[in-house]
């Protein structure tokens, strides 16, 4: 199967109440295990790429070519969505021109009047093309690839305003922050993402800065309308505590223990466990 629109995928989940998990890529070895994982709970999934991301991968053609590279020599036959994860106006459009299929065009630091107008364009440039679009209201806290968020609570009335462009998807700040949370903090706002969810209506609604949020507040939230599920610090962190310990008991010095593909495979298993362990919170298991 090749990729497809996030659309279809995000509005079964909401209508069954679970989420999709976006997992984020960097490169090959964590798509890999993101697909394979995937493919094994039979659950759907987005692969999300930030704008660093992709440059690190060299563009955003590369990326697409060893996402369709994977699902053809993989045999992934769940649903599949590339996403842009946090896009400028611009790269969201060339995301689109290189095959990407789902965008997320993050206005939030825009005025509300901005933002409606540069989404407007990039729904009508997306929608000719069968490509799904996430926006965000409300910037999320904390940092992702250069984007820095202040952790806004949404407004409930420009949600609606957003949502009623016609998105696909809409991201709204609730309390939740990109990287690790810290000790003081206080929790996602459910009180506001239940007035979003009466104003938005059956819109799914996405979740940013998944990782270290309390699995019931999570599960509590899917309730609420929360359809997807943005994950990539805990992938991060569970890759490189793996990497790591290869090195303290000196693996690399064993035998050929310093071939690269031996070096990042505990990092690989471990970002399995981790897509797994979400996917089963999520309840996309066995829902492709």
């Amino acid at each position: 199967m090749g990729l497809v629109s996030a659309k279809e995928m995000l509005e079964k989940a909401r209508k069954e109440g679970y989420a999709v998990g976006q997992f984020n890529i960097n490169n090959l070895e964590w798509t890999k295990a993101v697909l394979v994982a995937a493919q094994e709970l039979k659950s759907p999934v987005i692969l999300g790429v930030s704008e660093g991301a992709a440059k690190y991968m060299t563009g955003f053609d590369t990326v697409v070519g060893m996402v369709e590279g994977m699902l053809k020599n993989l045999n992934i036959t769940v649903p599949v969505a590339l996403h842009l994860d946090h896009g400028s106006f611009d790269a969201a459009k060339a995301c689109i021109e290189a095959g990407f299929s789902s965008v997320m065009f993050d206005g939030s630091h825009y005025s509300i009047e901005e933002n409606i107008q540069k989404t407007t364009e990039i729904i009508a440039y997306a929608n000719e093309r069968g490509i799904s679009v996430e926006a965000e209201v409300g910037s999320i806290g904390g940092e992702e690839d250069g984007v820095v968020g202040a952790g806004e609570v949404a407004d409930v009335n420009e949600c609606k305003m957003i949502a009623d462009l016609g998105v696909s998807m809409l991201a709204a700040g609730i309390g939740n922050i990109h990287g690790k949370y810290p000790a003081n903090w206080t929790g996602l706002r459910l009180d506001v993402l239940k007035n979003i969810q009466d104003a938005t209506g059956n819109m799914p609604l996405v979740l940013h800065g998944g990782t270290g949020i309390p699995n019931e507040m999570v599960t509590e939230a899917i309730t609420l309308g929360v359809s997807k599920i943005n994950v990539n610090t805990e992938c991060q962190l569970t890759f490189t505590a793996a990497v790591r310990v290869y090195f303290e008991e000196k693996k690399d010095l064993e035998g050929k223990g310093y071939d690269p593909r031996k070096v990042i495979k505990p990092g690989y298993d471990a970002i399995m466990a981790t897509v797994t362990e979400k996917m089963e919170l999520f309840g996309s298991v066995n829902k492709a």
